[in-house]
This record gives structure tokens, sequence and C-alpha cells, in this order.
């Protein structure tokens, strides 16, 4: 078989790795970018934090010559080298393995962190209170434990009975399951331990009516729950009326109070949970209007300014002029590929810190009256490529910017990606944004009277007459985008 040469072009795309950590580091917030900075000051060794100094490490071996005979080939025994980082010894003392920032005379305080009482925690407390056998208490529990975090108690009463029987060895009746659990949903929150939605509502208005029997409204609510449920879910207030045989003065002082329940009681217990699955939002840049002018300022939050740790540096000079040291190769690779690392993050952040203001300069400027008034009708229609073409940047870099960013005006916090909008055009020839329309949509349907709601195609009439050519589905859709239910459920008294 012969060989053979050939040659060929071709074009291909290579990032290099200052690029790819750029991309990264452009789709963090402000807050995970504080997180990613601390996680590579722990893992870079000549990084640290303090404002940049003046670099001498490029000096050539001339100049390193130079300096060493100025300052003398002495060294004191207590400065830090390389032999003291890296040994071939692997006994090593313990003291050299801790680190203490604290003097003896230091005063030392115990951190105690307080957290309130959770969801079942909170019932498991109030059951501790009432007069129960321990077998009582036992079962209880358990009823307790099947609670989910809503307030609810999903799995029938059969099978609980079933499970304490092959579970926990524990015989009972479905009866006496039934009263415990009637003790159970006595508790604070009110309505907790229901099994469906009626029986929740019912135990928050029978908990009412024992605390003002008298109040207008609770016994009306209490009959509506108890033979109109249905009815009441679909909003069908005449049926209602008709079969409690009331008026509509009273079935909307009924209808009132059902409103005020909760749902959800589990979730008003305040448990720890619903705060950790919060979203955080910190706003990434700050807009203030000072003499009618903009000013747009990159919020750094508790970002550190980083820079070279200069005395790794030194180490690097020392192997130049000659300083013994064990494992030479080793060790200055080592330093090097550090060195090169802290480099390109700081580079890296820099890049990134001037790419999202030059983003957001652009978008402030194409969205200036929006800025300047707060009005929401003034946004124009935007999309990436408008402001790629404005920074010179790609598409997909003012994707990764505008992501999971938020900007803090002087009339509220936004997300950057609800300035890009689609458009449409009017009968007079003028785009307007899909904001507008959802405005405008929502406007009529807060207009419209609410014993006779609006339905879509009654909607796309009044949008056709405001010069808005828009079809149903559209409708439809931007009136959930706008979580606006339908024209049933819209329907008040």
């Amino acid at each position: 078989m012969a060989l053979k040469q050939n040659l060929q072009q071709k074009l291909g795309l290579k990032i290099n790795p200052l690029q790819i950590q750029l991309i990264k580091l452009l789709e963090l917030p402000t807050y995970q970018l504080e997180q990613r900075i601390k996680e590579e000051l722990e893992s870079n060794p000549l990084l640290e934090e303090g404002e940049e100094e003046p670099e001498y490490a490029t000096e050539s071996e001339e100049e390193l010559d130079e300096r060493e005979e100025e300052e003398g080939p002495e060294r004191n025994e207590d400065d830090f080298t390389l032999e003291d980082y890296i040994s071939d010894d692997d006994d090593i003392p313990d003291y050299k393995l801790s680190v203490t920032n604290a003097s003896k005379d230091d005063e030392t305080r115990d951190l105690i962190f307080s957290q309130g009482a959770t969801f079942r925690e909170n019932l498991l407390n109030q059951l501790g209170m009432r007069n129960l056998s321990d077998f009582e208490k036992k079962v209880a529990e358990y009823i307790i434990g099947n609670i989910d975090d809503d307030g609810y108690l999903r799995r029938d009463i059969e099978n609980i009975v079933d499970d304490l029987a092959f579970g926990a060895g524990i015989e009972i009746s479905e009866q006496e399951v039934e009263r415990l659990l009637k003790i159970i949903q006595e508790f604070e929150p009110s309505g907790v331990g229901a099994r469906d939605l009626k029986e929740c509502l019912l135990l928050q208005i029978r908990h009412k009516l024992s605390e003002h029997p008298n109040y207008p409204g609770l016994h009306t609510a209490q009959a509506v729950l108890t033979d109109c449920f249905e009815e009441f879910s679909r909003k069908h207030y005449e049926k209602i009326a008709r079969k409690l045989r009331i008026s509509d003065a009273d079935l909307k002082v009924a209808i009132e109070e059902i409103l005020k329940l909760n749902p959800k009681p589990g979730g008003a217990a305040g448990d720890s949970s619903f705060e950790r699955n919060a979203e955080k939002v910190i706003p990434d840049f700050t807009l203030d209007l000072v003499d009618g002018e903009l000013q747009l300022t990159l919020n750094s939050g508790n970002l550190p300014e980083l820079r070279i740790n200069k005395a790794y540096l030194n180490i690097l000079d020392g192997y130049k002029n000659g300083q013994s040291i064990k494992n030479k190769k080793d060790v200055v690779s080592f330093v090097k590929y550090k060195l090169n690392s802290a480099k390109s993050f700081i580079d890296a952040v820099e890049q990134r810190n001037n790419t999202l203001m030059l983003t957001m300069t652009a978008i402030v400027q194409f969205q200036k009256q929006f800025f300047l008034t707060g009005d929401e009708s003034l946004l124009r229609p935007m999309i990436l490529r408008d402001i790629a073409d404005i920074t010179g940047l790609d598409v997909s870099t003012i994707s990764r910017v505008s992501n999971s960013k938020y900007v803090q005006t002087w009339f509220g916090i936004y997300a950057l990606k609800d300035f890009f909008t689609g458009s449409m055009q009017m009968d007079t020839g003028e785009e307007v944004s899909t904001g507008e329309l959802k405005n405008t949509l929502k406007d009529i349907i807060e207009a419209e009277d609410k014993k006779k709601p609006l339905t879509d195609d009654e909607l796309v009439d009044l949008m056709n007459q405001k010069g808005y050519q828009i079809a149903r589905r559209t409708i439809a859709k931007y009136r959930q985008m706008l979580d606006i239910p339908v024209a049933r459920l819209r329907r008040e008294i």
C-alpha cells in the first residue's frame, strides 16, 4: 500500500479557554458570580482579593541579575519558598496542618441560630397539649406525618388503617382513626387535615362561626359550601340563589367570606421550605433618573477586587535567580499554570462586566422613553438582533447577557428578557410590541362588566376596533400569560 500526501483546506471555529470561561460567566447573575469567585479564590493560590498592583514579574534575566546585586544574595531564613510548600517527607507535624487566626486574648462567642417551628412541628406541639393516651398519640402522629405541605390528608382512612396494621403492628378501627383526625382538624391553622377543598373551606367557616356566631354571611357561606359546592366552583350564581332561596346581596356577602378563606392552610404555617424554594432576585444593574438624565451602574454587590498574589511571583523570580528549589520543573510548572489561570479568570470577569454594561446601555438607549417615564405602553418592539446590531456582539451573547439578569429602575425591578418582545402591524401600518397588546387586553378586561364578562370572541372584536388585528387563539394565549381566567370564572355577582 503506497503512502500519499494530500493538502486540504478546511474552515473551522476554535474557541480558546478564555472565551469558554467568558461564555460561562456571562450567564451568571450577580449572586451566582459571587459564589463562583469564592470558589476560584479557594482553588487558586495565586488569586487573592485586593486592587491590582503594577507587575514586575516580566523582568529580563539581566534586570533580575541587577536587582539581585542591589538587594544582595543573602536570604532571610524566615522568607517563604517553595521548599517550605513542597516536601518529600510524608510525616508532617499536626501543628503545621492546623491554622488559627485567634489569639488567647480574643473573645470567643458561640453562634446561636434560631429557627421557627415547621408546619408539622407546629401540629405535633398542639398534639402534645391534648389529653390523649400514648396509643392515641402514636396514631395521631402517624396521621400528621401523612399530611402534605398544603395541609391536606390525601390518603384514605382505610389505607392508613392498613399501614398501621402491617407497618407498625397497630390494630385500630376506621372509626377511631376518623375520631383522631377530627381532633387534628381542630388545630391551627384552620382547615388543616382536610381531605379535599370542600372540607378544607368548611372547616375554616365552622371555625369562624364558633368565634363569631352572629357574623353576617357565615351561615349562608356554610350553606353554599355544603349544598352548592359544585355550582360555586363553576360560578353558577343564579342556580345557587334559586336553590338556597336567597337574594343576590346575601349571596354576594357569602361569596366574599368564602374568598377570604385559605385553600392551602399548610402554606400559611411559615414552613421554611417555602422560603428555600423562592427565587432569589438581586438586580444586576441600577438605573437612576438624576436631573432628567438616566444613569446606569453595574451592581457589583459584594464582589471582591481580584489580583495576582505577588508572593508566588517572587518564587518564580527566585527560580530565575538560581535559588535551590526541590523539584524545580514540577514546581515552576504548577506556579505558571496557576498564574495563567488566575490572569485568565481576572480578564474574563472584567470582560463580562464590560459586555454587560455595553448590552444594557444599548437597551436603555433603545427603550429610552420607557425608562424615562415608566410607561409600559412606550416599550418599543425589540428583538435580540436589534441590540446585537447596536453593540456589534453576537445574538447568542445578547441572549446570555439577558438571561437571568435584572435591572432596578426608579419605578421597579424588571427582568432584561421582558424587554425583548415581538411585534405586530396595526391597520395604520405602525408596529406595536406584544407588551402593548397585553396591556390593552388587560385594560379591556379590567373595565368589563363583571356580571357579564367578555368572552374571547368579544375581546377579539374590541381589539379589532382599536386597530389590533388579532386572532382568537392569540387572545387566549395572552390571557393565559396574564393569568386571567376565562369569562365564566371572572363572573361576579
